[in-house]
């Protein structure tokens, strides 16, 4: 059943559509005989290799194929495939043994309403005074790995409970503590109830939507963004430009938005950057050993395809000014298309001022105004809420930002009682714990090319003697990392620590390679004791820089399927070959981390938290490369013009 697909698609890297998912999960389903147990996961983009990609020409035949992720509940088995849509055919098809793929939505669903009807779980609720089972939210998170032999075999979740106040009342503020539901997936069934005694649940209300807040600010006047003439960007299929930028859309379940062949037009050619950007794994990690909450290390998008749960957004509120829209095209699990409509968001913002200089004896200024495109998303797991943000500068530096908001994972104390592992947030015994966010990051570099190299440079004080008899000297000193054993680095600010990736055989104008550096914002490294389960399930975290040679297959940090492993797998295993690193195609992987002691402020609704990092050019230009923006001419409400420059 080959399906025509060149009218379709104008590139090998354009993300699979809705016909192209849904071929795809037929023919998968009609040549392996898939039975009614199987479940689809995902179904991906196969991304071609970087040879068909880079030689790429419009007009070029396509092949188009699909990775395909299937559970068979039954088997309790886990498949990958991987279909030509082109030709209509399964060209290779893999039993994946001892993995659990991601947890998939329906599995979620079907969880809360067979829990709610277990007798053990309902007496557990009528011993707190709990009736109405239809105000009961039912959360499940992923189980781990804690060597527990009975579980082997088994797909698990650990489910743990709120109550609602209310149909419309927020259940977060009302944590129903000290109950644990253990659940087979596979089976469909609750394997156990854990009940650690009755603490009463919270009455406070936590309310944060305008009807329950009361009076709202009246002295805000609108602020509106104007772009008469339309966005200074073109949006051709998946490819973006923008003030010489370049670069490709695109998304997956497990990632969400991925950036592909990133570059920068400079001198009439567009130099490449990045060949693929992207989110490569992240978990969250809470630090309270209390019986509901020792557990909770959810891998966001290992175990939870964070990419299906990103929203709709919605002009006005999550973007702001002259806004264009990508969907994200995803299956649901009988391979059929699922739309998320407005999934991705783009636009510019003014950002300030991009440089200045003013002369005093001349009495001239000459001011350039910053603009920004800024490429976002945004997921909502459960409680939480993430947003992926990817900034394009005029000057060729890129930023990435984290916004982390949404309501905090609340947890119940007994009355009177506090916890010095989180905050109190009501005096009837309603707190959050303390937790970390990791996020870690799949840097594929191509710095004016493929054949690249990675420094770590730090700045320190020249020691006293002839070179330095004043005292005052210091100078940056740059280490190249030659193998993968060099290549696991922490961030060091008070040695403004950065890293450099650079192209030996592309020079700048005074003779030095062309590069760009990773210079990390606020980082954190994690708290849980070495031995700990998740440190060896999320390996990644412990280090903020690792870098490896490129191979298309290592893709995610904490490995292809982190849920229930037991660890060890993704970088620490590839690493551990100790591979040269030196002028080839080097990937950089990138760990940020976020600390929440949670404040009473971040209560009912969390004001957003920002972490990030920026990619800088450096020695990549021979000169400022934002010298060629215009002035821009002002013209305010009241009519009053101003120029900005000479």
């Amino acid at each position: 059943m080959a399906v025509s697909v060149r009218s379709q698609v104008s590139h090998p890297l354009d993300p699979l559509g809705p016909e192209e998912i849904a071929a795809a999960g037929k023919i998968v389903r009609e040549q392996r005989g898939l039975t009614d147990s199987a479940r689809i996961v995902s179904i991906t983009l196969h991304e071609p290799s970087k040879d068909v990609v880079q030689s790429f020409k419009p007009g070029d035949p396509i092949d188009r194929e699909a990775f395909i992720v299937v559970l068979d509940k039954a088997e309790r088995a886990t498949y990958e495939a991987v279909v030509s849509i082109t030709a209509g055919e399964v060209r290779s098809w893999k039993h994946v043994p001892d993995v659990q793929p991601p947890i998939i939505f329906d599995e979620f669903l079907a969880c809360e309403s067979v829990v709610k009807q277990h007798p053990d779980f309902q007496e557990a609720m009528r011993k707190r005074g709990i009736t109405d089972l239809d105000l009961v939210m039912v959360e499940p998170w992923s189980a781990g790995y804690y060597g527990d032999e009975s579980e082997r075999g088994q797909r698990l979740l650990r489910a743990l409970v709120w109550v609602r106040p209310d149909p419309e009342g927020n259940g977060y503020a009302h944590p129903v503590d000290n109950v644990v539901v253990v659940f087979d997936l596979n089976a469909n069934q609750v394997v156990r109830v854990e009940d650690y005694g009755v603490i009463p649940v919270p009455k406070t209300p936590g309310e944060y939507r305008p009807e329950a807040i009361g009076p709202l600010r009246t002295d805000l006047k609108p602020l509106e963004i104007h772009q008469a003439q339309g966005p200074s960007f073109v949006i051709d299929g998946h490819e973006v430009r923008w003030q010489r930028w370049r670069f490709r859309v695109g998304f997956t379940a497990r990632e969400g938005l991925v950036l592909h062949t990133v570059g920068y037009e400079d001198k009439g050619r567009v130099r490449p950057i990045l060949y693929r950007a992207s989110l490569s794994e992240m978990v969250v990690p809470y630090g309270d050993p209390s019986p509901t909450q020792w557990r909770k290390n959810a891998f966001d998008a290992g175990e939870y395809n964070i990419g299906a749960l990103a929203n709709s957004l919605e002009l006005g509120c999550d973007c702001l000014g002259e806004i264009r829209y990508f969907d994200a095209v995803l299956s649901d699990t009988d391979g059929n298309p699922v739309v998320i409509k407005n999934a991705i968001c783009l636009h510019e913002e003014d950002y300030g001022i991009l440089w200045k200089h003013y002369d005093f004896r001349l009495e001239t200024a000459e001011v350039r105004r910053s603009r920004r495109l800024v490429i976002s998303w945004i997921a909502t797991v459960g409680n939480y809420e993430y947003g992926f943000f990817w900034y394009f500068y005029q000057d060729g530096t890129i930023q990435h930002e984290v916004k982390l908001t949404g309501l905090v994972s609340t947890a119940a104390l007994p009355p009177g009682q506090k916890s010095p592992y989180g905050q109190l947030l009501s005096p009837d015994g309603l707190y959050g714990p303390i937790h970390q966010h990791f996020f870690n990051y799949r840097l594929d570099f191509d710095v004016d090319g493929p054949v690249n190299a990675v420094y770590e440079v730090h700045s320190a004080p020249e020691p006293l003697g002839p070179d330095n008899p004043h005292g005052n000297a210091f100078r940056s000193h740059a280490v190249l990392l030659e193998r993968e054993g060099d290549g696991h680095r922490v961030v060091d600010p008070l040695s403004a620590r950065y890293w450099k990736i650079v192209n030996h055989n592309s020079l700048n104008k005074v003779g030095e390679p062309v590069a760009y550096r990773l210079m990390p914002h606020g980082n954190v490294l994690p708290m849980a004791h070495p031995t700990a389960s998740v440190m060896q399930r999320a390996g990644f975290m412990t280090k903020h820089v690792w870098v490896t040679p490129y191979r298309p297959e290592e893709k995610y940090a904490a490995g292809d399927y982190p849920n229930q492993h037991p660890g060890g797998a993704g970088l620490p295993a590839w690493t551990a070959q100790n591979r040269p690193i030196v002028d080839t195609d080097v990937v950089v992987w990138y760990t940020l981390g976020s600390h929440h002691v949670v404040r009473l402020e971040d209560w009912p609704v969390m004001p957003v938290q920002y972490v990030g990092f920026l990619l800088q050019p450096f020695g990549f230009f021979d000169a400022n490369p934002a010298l060629d923006v215009p002035p821009q001419h002002l013209v305010n409400p009241n009519g009053h013009g101003s120029h900005c420059g000479t």
